[in-house]
């Protein structure tokens, strides 16, 4: 088991409940190998937390940018919620190094690392809101991810399919694209989704993935090539 003793010294954050630490670095997988250790996977905490970041990262950017309209907000928000920006800053902030993993995903790297580390992000999200409530999750956006929309505007940033078709369904559709899983297979270590991507009741598209995060991200980029927006500005 970790020790988590150095990752709450240095993001200066206490867990009254260690369990709730714990369990927002456990991908299911590591269940499958060590069923005794006395706590579940992190879906559920990644749940709660990817409610929590939207909250906190909507909230700062509807008072920090009043004159911003709503369409560039939706834009900065996507940026800085998907799984990529979310991996970068886990991996700032040494998550990688308290993932609790099967020996089999442990070997894993690239966007099989980069989903998991989003996820995880995520999770810890829930996990101290859970043990310290909103403020403390405020606090840790606002210290550790939302500097980064300096280098959002700034820069700009590829966007993910998904931000991508979000944006280009509601500048032509006038409607938020929305997801669901269409069906999930394999055993807890090795799960697979199907996600299907809806504009309104209709289905555009599905994608499959190791999460559902990745399912979403392959939905969208079906959708941006049926509705033949994948070359559009």
């Amino acid at each position: 088991m970790k020790n988590f003793q150095k990752l709450e010294e240095k993001l200066d954050i206490d867990f009254e409940n260690k369990v709730y630490l714990s369990q927002a670095f456990c991908h299911r997988s590591y269940l499958n190998e060590h069923p005794e250790c006395g706590f579940n996977h992190n879906e559920r905490l990644e749940f709660l937390g990817d409610a929590v970041l939207e909250l906190a990262v909507t909230e700062y950017l509807f008072n920090n940018y009043p004159k911003k309209p709503e369409g560039d907000l939706t834009n900065w928000r996507a940026a800085l919620v998907n799984s990529r920006m979310l991996a970068k800053v886990a991996r700032k902030l040494n998550f990688g190094d308290y993932l609790l993993l099967s020996k089999g995903e442990q070997k894993e790297r690239g966007k099989a690392r980069t989903y998991i580390l989003g996820d995880t992000f995520e999770a810890f999200l829930g996990a101290l809101y859970l043990d310290s409530g909103y403020k403390s999750c405020k606090g840790f956006v606002e210290k550790h991810l939302l500097p980064h929309v300096v280098e959002i505007r700034e820069k700009g940033l590829l966007k993910d399919a998904k931000s991508t078709f979000q944006e280009l369904a509601q500048e032509k559709n006038g409607i938020t694209p929305t997801y669901r899983v269409l069906k999930e297979w394999g055993p807890d270590h090795d799960k697979r989704f199907s996600v299907g991507v809806f504009l309104g009741e209709e289905r555009v598209a599905a994608g499959e993935g190791t999460s559902k995060q990745e399912a979403e991200e392959h939905a969208a980029e079906q959708a941006l090539v049926l509705k033949k927006w994948n070359n559009n500005k």
